[in-house]
């Protein structure tokens, strides 16, 4: 990607990172106009969140920088909360070189893209509210935890918001996800918008 990009008139790769944690440092110290992100990009140490929450990480610190979001995800819910931010373009890691640049040009010049498998995903039906599962039930620190992330905190807002320590606040996170049935952060946005929950119910 990088030697197809670097060959395009105007265009200037001036960094490149393999995690979220470096991908932040990065972009600390690098100014660029537009940003091209894996939407899963998991972090080792699990210091950063990847996936949506990243992504949200990325515009509230840098609202200036335009960002094109890479995706084998086919996830309708996904997919319409990364789209419903107006400096996001996304297109299909399936889609060809020549497409990524469009959606790179259409960040410089302010606007979006959407690539031909992500519009078409964005085509499908919602499934019905009403077929949907009462949500398993969490407990409170769960819920707490699992409501503040999908609202885009990081793990280290979140522990100090409800003053416990980051691991505490990352294990509890992992037995929420295993009981709602997902493997990653991207499942969990998707889970929670699929279903529409808003109130978990928890133990007492």
């Amino acid at each position: 990607m990088r030697a197809a990009l670097e060959v395009r008139p105007g265009a200037t790769v001036v960094g490149e990172a393999l995690d979220p944690a470096s991908l932040i440092d990065m972009l600390r110290s690098t100014p660029c106009d537009v940003l091209v992100i894996d939407l899963s990009m998991p972090d080792p140490a699990g210091a950063v969140e990847d996936g949506l929450g990243l992504v949200r990480r990325i515009r509230r610190d840098w609202p200036a920088l335009r960002v094109v979001v890479m995706t084998t995800l086919t996830n309708t819910e996904i997919l319409r909360a990364v789209v419903s931010d107006n400096a996001i373009s996304v297109l299909s890691k399936a889609e060809s070189m020549d497409a990524l640049w469009r959606a790179i040009e259409a960040g410089g010049d302010g606007q979006t893209y959407l690539g031909h498998a992500v519009v078409e995903a964005l085509a499908q039906p919602v499934a019905d509210e009403r077929e949907a599962l009462p949500p398993p039930r969490l407990s409170g620190l769960q819920a707490q935890i699992v409501r503040l992330f999908v609202d885009g905190c990081s793990i280290s807002e979140i522990a100090v918001a409800l003053g416990c320590h980051r691991r505490t606040v990352s294990r509890q996170k992992r037995e929420a996800m295993m009981r709602l049935g997902v493997a990653n952060d991207p499942g969990l946005f998707s889970y929670v918008r699929a279903n529409k929950i808003l109130n978990f119910e928890s133990y007492s």
